[in-house]
């Protein structure tokens, strides 16, 4: 099947579902031990989220990533007891062979760099987890591990390999694919193991890879151990690993129920958020919804609600709000973010989350809003925040008007309702983007004056003149202006290259300082976005396209 009859396929099928739980994987399989879960992977070759390949050598695609994005969630607020996770692999003499190379061949470009994206987090969330969480990481590499299953190693707190003088680590992307060698894992490399420049030029294009003593010598890996004591000391080493923890032994977990959503011509709906689409226009507006109340007894609302407690449904339901658009609604490239609801309620839960950062669930609750909100960040879609009367732009809600690359508030000449913002400690650094920045302290370039000036606002209603004049906001136009300035706005840019749009808000949303993440992020966005569609890669003789079929690749040689 070629790519043109697998993209009219695609039309045809259900879209992804990011919502799963462990009674529906396929290729995952959790164990608890004490205060050690063990992840396993066993991919299913026929358990593939598209036709048309077969998931052979533990190889991965979407749905793989779905299912172990759902076992980390089910760890971090199921398990509190768990302090260290192996992964490892049930196939003989096989890590995992990194995603499916058919897969890649057959997918549309669209699909191939979400997918992407999506790994990436995925892998981001372990190491997140890791700094925030008390969560430590082992990769148990039991055999061949290359490509995206290297990257998923790269993730870890730590690699062990073993050593059956086979068994390898490799990113053999660019002489076997003719594509980028990882986003993330060529990135981690050189930022987080501190591979030697020359060591990771013969690493990279070498398909065979390093094992052994090699691999610990470049460090690729941190220890390499025979096939018969590899079970035991991986298991000593986790347990070591979970001594550094502070999660606590004897909590018990909240049980993460499925999140509701409806679809229907107008959108998706959740109760928390709700996106509403307009194609024609090609924009959805999607809105998020503060409680209208505070509880009484926020520590004993937080014990009867569970996974209905207002900031983790919020977070889950935009989380998967976020990840379906971006998966589904493909020319839908301009997002209006607003919020409805008591802004009072929210700053009660920012308060309360930031004085009980202690509490094991309360921090796993922070570490979700977290990670969703930096999904933002990194979906290439433009996002205008619409400020007006009566809307709740405040604390962790007001992170959707810093993290909008423009932020339009009413200047309502009805003195009776006015917009307003309202700042809290969270917008100073608790909910960080990808560069490690708050995005306050991201929009002013960490000019401290302008930020310590902001501080002194926190809790404070700012109306339309003094955010204008603090910078918060973009425009401001009247009553008589909003319509047409608005409309004109929202014209002007869906009229524009979406490919220059989205290198142009990469750009902007990450000035500054580089990180590990920005530099895997700004390469998914640019550099293997274009390699991607170069016929080197792709194109009718490309490598990827003829991996697999004995052919060899043709390839132009001229450098660009």
């Amino acid at each position: 099947m070629d790519s043109a009859a697998m993209e009219e396929l695609s039309t045809k099928m259900e879209p992804p579902d990011y919502r799963t739980e462990p009674s529906q994987y396929k290729h995952w399989k959790l164990a608890f031990d004490g205060p050690v879960a063990t992840l396993t992977m066993d991919v299913a070759e026929d358990g593939g989220i598209r036709p048309g390949y077969k998931l052979k050598l533990n190889s991965y695609d979407l749905g793989v990533d779905i299912e172990l994005h759902d076992a980390l969630q089910r760890i971090r607020f199921e398990h509190p007891e768990i302090r260290s996770v192996i992964i490892t692999s049930a196939k003989n003499r096989i890590f995992c062979s990194g995603a499916n190379i058919y897969m890649l061949g057959l997918s549309s470009h669209a699909w191939k760099v979400n997918f992407c994206k999506f790994t990436n987090e995925t892998r981001n969330g372990i190491e997140d987890s890791s700094a925030h969480s008390g969560l430590k990481f082992l990769a148990a590499c039991n055999g061949t591990t290359a490509g995206g299953g290297y990257e998923l190693a790269l993730a870890c707190d730590e690699i062990i390999l073993v050593d059956d003088r086979s068994s390898a680590v490799s990113l053999p992307e660019l002489p076997l694919l003719g594509v980028l060698p990882g986003t993330g894992g060529l990135t981690r490399v050189t930022d987080k193991r501190k591979v030697r420049r020359d060591h990771a030029d013969m690493f990279c294009t070498n398909p065979d890879g390093v094992r052994g003593q090699r691999a610990k010598d470049w460090r690729l890996v941190d220890e390499v151990i025979k096939p018969q004591q590899f079970p035991e000391q991986v298991k000593a080493r986790a347990l070591q690993l979970a001594e550094k923890s502070d999660r606590p032994a004897n909590a018990k977990g909240i049980a993460l129920t499925p999140v509701k959503r409806t679809v229907d011509d107008a959108g998706l709906h959740y109760e928390y958020v709700d996106a509403q689409v307009n194609r024609e226009a090609r924009l959805v507006t999607l809105t998020v919804r503060a409680p209208e109340s505070v509880p009484t007894d926020m520590m004993e609302s937080v014990k009867a609600a569970g996974a209905s407690w207002w900031p983790l449904q919020m977070a889950r339901e935009l989380d998967d709000a976020i990840l379906t658009l971006r998966t589904n609604e493909l020319e839908l490239g301009l997002w209006i973010l607003k919020v409805v609801g008591n802004p009072e309620a929210v700053l009660a839960f920012d308060g309360f989350i930031l004085d009980h950062q202690d509490n094991w669930f309360v921090r796993e609750v922070l570490g979700m809003m977290r990670r969703t909100f930096a999904r933002l960040d990194v979906s290439s879609r433009s996002m205008y925040a619409i400020v007006e009367p009566g809307s709740c732009f405040a604390g962790t809600l007001f992170e959707l008007v810093l993290a909008a690359d423009r932020v339009y508030m009413r200047d309502s000449q009805d003195s009776e309702n006015v917009a307003s913002v309202v700042l809290s400690r969270m917008n100073f650094g608790a909910l960080p983007m990808v560069n490690h920045l708050s995005r306050m302290a991201a929009r002013f370039y960490q000019e401290t004056g302008q930020i310590e000036s902001l501080r002194k606002l926190i809790g404070k209603k700012i109306t339309v003149h003094e955010a204008m004049e603090a910078g918060l906001v973009t425009a401001a136009p009247d009553d008589l202006d909003w319509e047409d300035e608005i409309r004109q706005a929202l014209e002007s840019r869906a009229a524009l290259s979406p490919d220059a749009l989205t290198g142009l808000e990469a750009n902007l949303r990450f000035g500054g300082s580089e990180t590990l993440e920005t530099r895997v992020f700004g390469r998914l966005s640019a550099w293997q976005n274009w390699i991607f569609i170069r016929p080197n890669a792709v194109g009718a003789n490309g490598a990827l396209k003829v991996y697999g079929t004995g052919a060899p690749a043709k390839f132009n040689w001229e450098r660009v």
